[in-house]
């Protein structure tokens, strides 16, 4: 079993992207992978709490993150400094995250053996 980490730092509804991410994980996973997720940059926003994409009729990406842990993805690491530098922190989520600093960021990549960037 290899080790994938989706390292995400685009902001959600802009493209079709994070949907293919998403897919992608939930692939990977169910070929038995293990599979992490890195939330940098504007990716925090991924995760926040209280989005409505539907007024601008894009596609909600939500429930697609909740479903993580049904595919056995429980890994779900967000850079502090990224949350702190958009005003954001952990509770402002909708999933529970394992928050790192920015300096340990290069350690988690390190431990995985495929880095899957978005």
């Amino acid at each position: 079993m290899k080790k994938y980490l989706f390292v995400m730092r685009r902001l959600p509804h802009l493209t079709s992207h994070v949907q293919e991410a998403l897919d992608q994980m939930l692939t990977t996973a169910a070929f038995d992978q293990s599979v992490s997720v890195l939330l940098l940059d504007d990716g925090v926003f991924q995760l926040k709490a209280g989005q409505n994409p539907q007024n601008m009729a894009l596609k909600n990406t939500a429930a697609i993150f909740t479903a993580l842990a049904l595919y056995e993805i429980k890994d779900v690491f967000v850079e502090a400094e990224s949350l702190a530098d958009r005003g954001l922190g952990t509770d402002d989520l909708i999933l529970p995250v394992q928050s790192i600093p920015r300096a340990a960021v290069n350690e988690l990549m390190r431990r995985h053996d495929v880095i899957v960037p978005d």
